[in-house]
């Protein structure tokens, strides 16, 4: 297939209009053609050696939600301790899953042992399929965003109750555990930012030349991305001159 601009805008737009959401889901079931779609796009991501170390845990039944929900509140506690003051406060007022509001869970597993004992790529840098998984995982949250369908990366849960609640095997680890779901609507900008929590970097801040920390500010690139900083805000049809 040859490289052509003519679908530059759709896919920038599902690009900067993802988001994670976790307030949002509707009760609309996801049609299992929708749901394959999706998975489908996850597993073509790329992997180390093509070793292709995932695996998707389709989760529906109300009983092992719960108790990853339970799960959940466990961790989110001892979380919330972690801050002070007000930021404490601020945390508690966040809603940080869509666990049994979402009418899909799923969690995306790696199989370290899948491929053997040595696998291409992996030879020198072990973890390379965790990594491998981690593409799975965006690409499906792009893929479900195309098809309007709203996913949630709930990270505040343990991984050991992960294993146990899920029954994975020594060598599989949970990489992430993700609500699906169609929504009410998907917001401009991301909810930790629009609730105050943090805000999104510049992209001139975040890129180096030749090593860690040295930047040469009259590179082109840099003034490339400077000129462009409102580009994403312009893809998704705003006026504003700050990206969400």
């Amino acid at each position: 297939m040859q490289n052509s601009r003519s679908g530059d805008q759709g896919f920038y737009e599902t690009l900067f209009g993802r988001r994670d959401v976790r307030s949002e889901f509707i009760e609309t079931a996801v049609p299992e053609d929708v749901l394959a779609r999706i998975i489908i796009a996850a597993h073509h991501a790329p992997s180390v050696g093509l070793s292709q170390p995932w695996n998707f845990i389709v989760i529906e039944g109300h009983d092992t939600r719960e108790r990853i929900y339970q799960a959940f509140c466990e961790a989110n506690e001892e979380a919330a301790e972690l801050f002070e003051g007000k930021r404490r406060d601020h945390y508690r007022q966040l809603k940080l899953q869509g666990i049994l509001d979402a009418p899909v869970n799923l969690c995306i597993t790696c199989d370290r042992g899948r491929g053997g004992d040595a696998v291409l790529g992996r030879t020198h840098q072990s973890e390379m399929d965790i990594y491998s998984t981690v593409c799975a995982v965006q690409n499906l949250w792009l893929a479900a965003r195309a098809e309007g369908v709203g996913v949630g990366w709930v990270s505040v849960i343990s991984s050991q109750n992960l294993r146990h609640i899920l029954s994975l095997r020594e060598q599989v680890v949970p990489i992430a555990y993700l609500c699906l779901g169609y929504v009410e609507y998907f917001r401009d900008k991301p909810e930790l930012e629009d609730r105050g929590w943090g805000h999104r970097l510049s992209a001139e801040e975040l890129v180096f030349n030749e090593r860690w920390g040295e930047r040469t500010k009259t590179h082109p690139l840099h003034r490339a991305i400077a000129v462009q900083r409102d580009w994403p805000g312009r893809v998704m049809g705003k006026n504003s001159k700050e990206p969400d």
